[in-house]
């Protein structure tokens, strides 16, 4: 396949442009262009613009030339919160969950992360590569391009760096660019019940200067949330964390109004996720800041609760990103097509925003804003071509892939 790349006659090209996360109303701009042309040389998008413009003079033999007409050409989508590489499934769970069993009590009654953490230690790691790359393959036919993995079904020094062995192997394997996150303050581990203050203690001693010293994550995560971390003891782990060059994420507000996303303002993360019980002050100060409000509408779906108030927070000046939260329990799918119709209905986003959110947003909650997330003159050539006109087709195909062709780096990797 040539190193060359030309998509003309694409009747929206939604560029999605910027090179930083778009706040509030911003999020509203796409920056579509009608009958669009794209030129890529060695992965790296060059040219962007009106079909007549960009191919006036252009040498076509030695490319590949892709002809979108009747097709709208995105950004590759980014799902910035997954869990992807864990072993074991939880399916006595969702029926608890269904019989209305909140999810603190299940985690009470042993399941919850501590099963996952249990079958992801027995399993090997050719194992874990394995499920991952399926994963991965599926995640990529619905246009994922870049895909953050968290670790953090270990909760010990091997395991957790056996997850994350395990995403720099796929990484170097695997079209999906993968950025890592260290999450060893997922749960309290059974063998410290009842010392949560010990296990930081562990974690910010023992585990991350190995995660450092290997380079094994970009960024660091902590579930702040009752019953699990306290804010203390999470500012304690992500300042450690910085100070080993990891960048601060948190799992924030999700359950009870803790803080976190002030917390979370406060420590220049990232990006707060979850948020389902943010306050107006914590908004705000993540609009401030400009740390990136990325919700996860399939695990409230899942667990039946509230939405995040996707509304308030645009309004706010927030950047909004949306995400999967694939994992095994609160949240068993890495459907992009299910999150968008999820945002369209029940947070009150428009196609814009949500075709944002999973785009240049999903890329800043990542810090890979300069990089991915819009079709921009040099960025990575990170690709989709749906089956249909219009971007309007995301949310509103109802939880279908309208996925046509993925394009990585400049070479077709999906053609349906």
């Amino acid at each position: 396949m040539s190193d060359r790349l030309i998509i003309k006659n694409a009747t929206q090209l939604v560029t999605c442009s910027g090179f930083e996360a778009k706040r509030g109303a911003a999020m509203a701009d796409l920056g579509i262009i009608e009958d669009g042309a794209l030129v890529a040389e060695e992965g790296v998008i060059r040219a962007v613009g009106s079909t007549e413009r960009i191919l006036d003079g252009v040498d076509t033999r030695d490319c590949t030339v892709i002809d979108a007409s009747g097709k709208a050409v995105l950004p590759g989508f980014v799902d910035s919160h997954t869990h992807f590489p864990f072993a074991g499934y939880r399916l006595e769970e969702y029926g608890w969950r269904l019989s209305g069993m909140l999810y603190m009590e299940i985690m009470e009654k042993g399941g919850g992360i501590v099963r996952t953490m249990s079958a992801t230690r027995e399993a090997g790691r050719n194992e874990l590569i394995d499920l991952g790359r399926r994963r991965l393959d599926a995640m990529l036919a619905m246009g994922v391009t870049t895909v953050e993995g968290k670790s953090g079904y270990g909760l010990d020094l091997e395991t957790e760096i056996k997850q994350l062995d395990v995403m720099a192997a796929l990484n170097a394997d695997h079209p999906v660019d993968i950025v890592a996150t260290f999450l060893g303050a997922h749960a309290v581990p059974p063998e410290y019940k009842g010392r949560s203050d010990d296990y930081i203690d562990f974690i910010i001693g023992e585990v991350l200067p190995v995660v450092a010293r290997r380079h094994l994550a970009q960024c660091c995560d902590v579930f702040c949330e009752e019953g699990v971390f306290t804010p203390e003891q999470s500012r304690r782990l992500l300042l450690a964390a910085r100070g080993y060059g990891l960048q601060p994420k948190l799992h924030a507000d999700e359950i009870a109004p803790l803080g976190g996303a002030e917390l979370a303002a406060e420590v220049g993360a990232l990006s707060a996720d979850h948020l389902l019980q943010a306050s107006d002050a914590g908004m705000d100060a993540l609009a401030r800041a400009g740390v990136v409000a990325t919700l996860l509408p399939a695990t409230a779906f899942s667990l039946k609760e509230p939405y995040a108030r996707a509304r308030e927070m645009i309004r706010r000046g927030c950047a909004v990103a949306l995400a999967t939260d694939f994992n095994p329990g609160s949240s068993f799918t890495f459907s992009i097509p299910l999150i968008a119709a999820l945002a369209a209905l029940h947070l009150a986003m428009t196609p814009e925003e949500i075709i944002s959110a999973l785009t240049i947003n999903g890329a800043a909650a990542l810090g890979r804003a300069d990089k991915v997330g819009s079709l921009d003159v040099g960025k990575a050539a990170d690709i989709v071509v749906l089956d249909f006109p219009s971007y309007l087709f995301v949310p509103y195909y109802l939880g279908v892939n309208v996925v046509r062709q993925v394009i990585k780096g400049g070479r077709v990797v999906i053609d349906t």
